[in-house]
């Protein structure tokens, strides 16, 4: 799987758990941090800890692959999980307008999602 599969992969997991405002990031010619940042608001300490189950069972059902690390449960306001090309990044609404990382990644090139993530 490659890693813009692999993010549009986690795009919809985040998605199928009533994910918010779900943006992904093309960073790799930006950062060695990751090759796409997937973002995604949450509206409680609960939605974004099935939102982090979503993301992993998805990763390990079409992947087999689990996240390299894993931070932020205990703190509640966000989740970040790691998979080496794709970082998941999932905030309360709080916490996603604190870290802003669409104004820190503004060079980064958003994917159209269109297509991806079910309609409201």
């Amino acid at each position: 799987m490659t890693p813009k599969e692999t993010a549009l992969l986690l795009a919809k997991a985040l998605d199928s758990k009533k994910g918010m405002d779900i943006k992904v990031l093309e960073t790799g010619r930006l950062t060695t941090l990751a090759d796409y940042f997937v973002i995604c608001s949450a509206t409680s300490t609960t939605q974004i800890n099935a939102l982090a189950g979503a993301c992993e069972k998805a990763m390990k059902e079409q992947a087999g692959e689990d996240p390299h690390h894993v931070e932020g449960h205990r703190g509640g306001t966000w989740v970040l999980l790691d998979f080496s090309a794709v970082v998941v990044h999932i905030f309360n609404e709080e916490a996603r307008e604190f870290y802003d990382l669409e104004r820190l990644w503004n060079d980064a090139i958003p994917l159209d999602l269109t297509g991806i993530l079910v309609e409201n």
